[in-house]
C-alpha cells in the first residue's frame, strides 16, 4: 500500500507534535504541524491550494481555540476528503463515541503507542484512498468525461452514489433503466472502480443474440456439441473469471437459461455445453434489465428465486424525460464534440432550438 502523502498534526504540545512528526517522517510521511484549529485549516487550505492536499489530520481534541467535537466539525465541513484521526490525553469511551459520530476516523488516547498509530494509519490511508475513487467516478460518470454521463438531476446523483457503494464491494449489482440510459457506462464505471479493475470487463447483451446461442456465448462449448461446433470455445463467464461480467437485457432471457444463471450465481460453478466437466470462476456479476421485473415475475415470466438471487444492489437510471434540467448540458457537450469532429468553431444553440430540445419527450 502506498503511504499517504502528506499528514497534518494539529496539537498545541509542542514537544509531542515535534517529535511525533519527526517518527511519522522517518516512517515515510510528509508531516506538517499546526499549534492550534486556525492555523490548521490555512495549512490545509494551502495544501489544496498548491495542488497537494492533506490526506490525515491528527487532531487534538483540546485545543486554545477549540475544544472537542466543535473543532472537528468545523474541519469535517471544510475538508471532507481529509481523514481525521483524534487524539487526546483523556480518552473515555464516551468521547470515542461521540468523536466518530462526529465524523472522525478512529480515536487515540496519548502517549501514542507506535504499533497502535501504524494500525490507525493504514486504515485512514484504505479511506483516502476510497474517497479518491470516489470522486473520480463522479468526475467520470457525472461530470461529462469522454463516455460518462452528463448531469446533476437528483435521481442520476442517487444512482450514480449507490454505484459508488457497490464498487467498494463484490455484491451481484441489478440496474434498471429503458434503453439509453446510461447502463453500460454505470457497469463500466463500478469494475473500473472495485477492487478486479485490473482484471476483464466482459460484456453481453442477451437481446442481440438469438436463444440457441446464448447458452454457448454465456458457457462456451466443446467440440461436436452442434452442428457448426468445430472447435472448443470459451464462454463470457470464463472469459470474466477474476473479473466482471455485465449482462444486459437480462429481461429477454428464457425461463431455461434464467435456470442456469440461477445456478452460476449460487454455485460460481458451470458447464460448456456439449461437456460434463464443471468450471470453477471467480466472477462479479452485474445484470441489467429494460423492463420492471417485479411484473415480469407477477406474470410468470421471470424467474422469483433468480430476482431475489440479482436485486442485492439496486440502481435505478432515470430516463433523459425525468430528468429534463440535464437537457441543455447534454446538448451543449455533444454541439461541442461534433463541432470538433468536423472541424466547426462551437457558438451557441439557439433559444428557440434549446427550448424545442427541453419540450421533447425523450
Amino acid at each position: 500500500m502506498s503511504t499517504p502523502s502528506r499528514l497534518l498534526i494539529i496539537d498545541d504540545d509542542r514537544v509531542f507534535a515535534a517529535s511525533l512528526a519527526d517518527h511519522l517522517a522517518s516512517a515515510g510521511y510528509r508531516v506538517a504541524r499546526a499549534p492550534d484549529l486556525a492555523s490548521g485549516l490555512t495549512e490545509l487550505r494551502k495544501g489544496e491550494l498548491a495542488g497537494e492536499p492533506v490526506d490525515i489530520a491528527l487532531l487534538d481534541v483540546h485545543l486554545p481555540d477549540s475544544d472537542g467535537t466543535r473543532g472537528l466539525e468545523k474541519l469535517r465541513d471544510r475538508h471532507p476528503d481529509t481523514v481525521v484521526i483524534m487524539l487526546t490525553g483523556y480518552g473515555t469511551i464516551e468521547g470515542a463515541v461521540r468523536a466518530i459520530r462526529t465524523g472522525a476516523f478512529d480515536y487515540l488516547t496519548k502517549p501514542v503507542v507506535d504499533r497502535e498509530l501504524e494500525l490507525a494509519l493504514e486504515k485512514a490511508s484504505r479511506q483516502r484512498a476510497l474517497l479518491s475513487e470516489r470522486r473520480e467516478l463522479r468526475a467520470r460518470v457525472a461530470g461529462g468525461s469522454p463516455g460518462g454521463l452528463i448531469g446533476h438531476d437528483h435521481r442520476l446523483v442517487k444512482a450514480l452514489e449507490l454505484a459508488e457503494l457497490a464498487a467498494s464491494t463484490d455484491a451481484t449489482v441489478l440496474m434498471t433503466g429503458e434503453s439509453g440510459t446510461g447502463k453500460s457506462v454505470v457497469a463500466r464505471s463500478v469494475h473500473d472502480l472495485s477492487a478486479r479493475r485490473d482484471a476483464p470487463f466482459v460484456e453481453l447483451h442477451c437481446g442481440s443474440i438469438p436463444e440457441t446461442l446464448l447458452e454457448s456465448e454465456l458457457f462456451g462449448h466443446v467440440k461436436g456439441a452442434f452442428t457448426g461446433a468445430d472447435a472448443d470455445k470459451q464462454g463470457r463467464f470464463e472469459a470474466a473469471d477474476t473479473g466482471t461480467i455485465f449482462i444486459d437485457e437480462i429481461n429477454s432471457a428464457s425461463g431455461a437459461m434464467q435456470l442456469k444463471l440461477l445456478r452460476v450465481l449460487q454455485e460460481r460453478r458451470f458447464e460448456r455445453v456439449g461437456s460434463t466437466q464443471p468450471i470453477d470462476v471467480d466472477v462479479r456479476v452485474i445484470l441489467a434489465s429494460n423492463q420492471a421485473l417485479e411484473s415480469l415475475v407477477a406474470r410468470g415470466e421471470f424467474r422469483q428465486d433468480l430476482y431475489y438471487r440479482i436485486n442485492v444492489v439496486r440502481i435505478d437510471l432515470p430516463t433523459l424525460r425525468e430528468r429534463v434540467g440535464d437537457v441543455r448540458a447534454l446538448a451543449e457537450h455533444f454541439a461541442k464534440q461534433f463541432s470538433a469532429r468536423h472541424n466547426r468553431a462551437f457558438v451557441r444553440i439557439s433559444d428557440d432550438a434549446m427550448a424545442a430540445l427541453e419540450r421533447h419527450t425523450w
